[in-house]
């Protein structure tokens, strides 16, 4: 398989949050650092995602922002 995205992050899935439509899915990537994104409910069933699991975050994003207070 090949993807367009270069931000991967593996780590271990150390949250699952199931909703009706959408789920919230928690990864620790090392150094004290987590990264959480929301896929759908389906693509959650589908893949099998459980707390343990080792798993790969893929971010593409369209903006970033920055904050200084």
């Amino acid at each position: 398989m090949q993807i367009s995205g270069r931000n991967k992050l593996k780590g271990r899935v150390t949250s699952v949050i199931p909703g009706t439509v959408t789920a919230e899915v928690e990864v620790d990537i090392g150094g004290g650092n987590r990264v959480a994104g929301v896929i759908t409910r389906r693509s959650l069933d589908e893949m099998g995602i459980k707390n343990g699991d080792e798993i790969t975050a893929l971010i593409k994003a369209t903006s970033v922002m920055f904050i200084k207070e």
